[in-house]
């Protein structure tokens, strides 16, 4: 914090750029945390990770562009936004150093952030996802593009309940097949390699939403290397559930990730 001053709860929301973020910030003089969801997530994911680190820590979740029930939409959905809206959050909560923990999608925003600001990074746990892998060619784009075609019919119908994010499918598939860019191997390794701060990985096991038999194994394969290249990077856990799971099923690894990294910066 840049301020001696205790903070207090707070939620609302965050103007940034031509939209606005439900923000939840539990206050408290904890560490810091702030919590970077999937595409298809909000803040309410996190809960039972809050719920077991407790009041130690000082909880920052908030829902990202056109997601959950509150946030607005945006003309822009790029992965460069929502690399800016971690920076935003934090400025409107008056923070200046944190530990970011992020999931699925967030976990790639997590990296880049830790990655971009070593000053102000207190640490990144990253929950089944950042993984170096060239998944993305011409035949997975068109799948991608499909896939959201034909979940088109549905998605209106989950997006009262905060489950979907209040955008079109074909948005919904740029995300995506830009995802695939950030992934890339020569794209997304020097991120990694870059990191200076103590940041550990909790890996799935098993398929995700829209995968195909051992597809995000191999994809989870190249954490290996990562590791062995940046002393700074340990996998903290390789648990039984898988992608969609995780925070609900193995919490208590990804708790104990943040709680790793904690007493890895102690004193810094």
């Amino acid at each position: 914090m840049s301020t001696d001053v205790q903070p207090s709860a707070w939620s609302g929301m965050v103007p940034v750029d031509d939209t606005a973020l439900a923000v939840t910030d539990t206050g408290g003089p904890g560490t810091p945390v702030v919590y970077l969801n999937g595409q298809f997530a909000t803040q309410g994911h996190w809960r039972r990770v809050t719920a077991e680190l407790g009041h130690g820590y000082r909880h920052i979740t908030y829902d990202e562009r056109a997601r959950g029930r509150k946030s607005h939409r945006s003309a822009d959905y790029s992965f460069e936004a929502a690399v800016r809206d971690v920076d935003a959050v934090l400025a409107a909560r008056g923070v200046e150093r944190a530990l970011v923990v992020g999931w699925s999608y967030g976990a790639f925003v997590a990296a880049h952030w830790a990655s971009r600001n070593p000053r102000r990074a207190l640490g990144a746990v990253l929950v089944d996802g950042a993984q170096p892998h060239d998944w993305l060619d011409d035949a997975m784009e068109q799948r991608i593009r499909k896939q959201f075609r034909q979940w088109g019919w549905f998605l209106p119908l989950l997006r009262p309940t905060g489950l979907a994010p209040r955008m079109n499918a074909d948005e919904l598939a740029r995300c995506n097949i830009e995802l695939g860019r950030v992934a890339r191997e020569r794209e997304l390794a020097p991120v990694l390699d870059a990191i200076s701060v103590p940041t550990r990985y909790v890996v799935a096991s098993g398929a995700s939403l829209g995968s195909r038999g051992d597809e995000q194994e191999r994809i989870r394969a190249s954490l290996t290397a990562v590791a062995a290249r940046n002393p700074a990077i340990e996998i903290s856990a390789k648990v039984a559930s898988n992608h969609g799971t995780i925070l609900k099923k193995d919490f208590r690894a990804v708790a104990d990730a943040v709680r790793e990294v904690t007493a890895a910066t102690a004193g810094n």
